[in-house]
């Protein structure tokens, strides 16, 4: 049996993000495990570390696969497949079962359980936070072009569109990307990650009032 799941997690993980698009790759990955290390520190109860991790590495393994339509959920399928991996492994059965749980509720959809544990609400924290501050606002823009386009539709405009004289509601403007990230910044569970979030929220509004100006000629004057 692995006495290091965060090792062994990465390297099973790692071939599954090599058809990833830029917003949910391996990098967004080792950022939810680093973020995620760094809320356990602050966290005033023992985290497991080696589930987290763990969970961490496999989150997004299932994105590559929904994006083309070859799966539905990519929370409930990396659920699935984490566990074949380490059950291959000798891993422990309740390591398995509580990594299952943290992938099965990291998402904000609807759809998925609350996270009940300790590693599931830090997991779902990291990642959250993921989509905010600097490294944040490029994901979401990320985001908006891997979603639009897809059918026909208008690809996604990231602007201000209460600068033009004509009607664009139905194109995603700048602030969708303001929208998405608060949702996820008021789903958060832990204390640790509200308050690193916050922070990161300074940041995006300083972003968006310096994006205000240089899109709206008459104030930058």
């Amino acid at each position: 049996m692995p006495s290091e799941l965060g090792p062994l997690a990465r390297e099973l993980s790692r071939s599954y993000y090599e058809a990833a698009f830029p917003a949910h790759d391996i990098f967004h990955a080792k950022r939810v495990h680093d973020i995620s290390q760094q809320l356990a520190d602050k966290h005033p109860k023992e985290v497991d570390r080696n589930v987290l991790a763990a969970a961490a590495w496999f989150h997004d393994i299932g994105r590559p696969l929904e994006r083309v339509g070859e799966i539905d959920d990519h929370d409930k399928w990396a659920a699935n497949e984490a566990t074949s991996l380490l059950e291959a492994e000798d891993v422990r059965t309740d390591q398995i079962s509580a990594i299952e749980h943290c992938l099965r509720a990291h998402s904000i959809r609807a759809s998925s359980p609350d996270p009940e544990t300790i590693e599931a609400k830090l997991l779902f924290d990291a990642d959250k936070l993921d989509a905010t501050g600097a490294v944040g606002l490029i994901r979401l823009a990320c985001i908006v072009g891997e979603r639009s386009g897809r059918t026909g539709d208008q690809y996604g405009v990231i602007d201000d569109a209460s600068t033009l004289s004509i009607d664009r509601s139905d194109l995603p403007d700048i602030e969708l990307l303001r929208e998405w990230a608060r949702e996820r910044l008021d789903a958060l569970y832990t204390d640790q990650g509200r308050r690193l979030g916050e922070s990161r929220w300074d940041f995006m509004e300083s972003f968006f009032e310096q994006f205000a100006r240089e899109t709206n000629a008459d104030a930058e004057q």
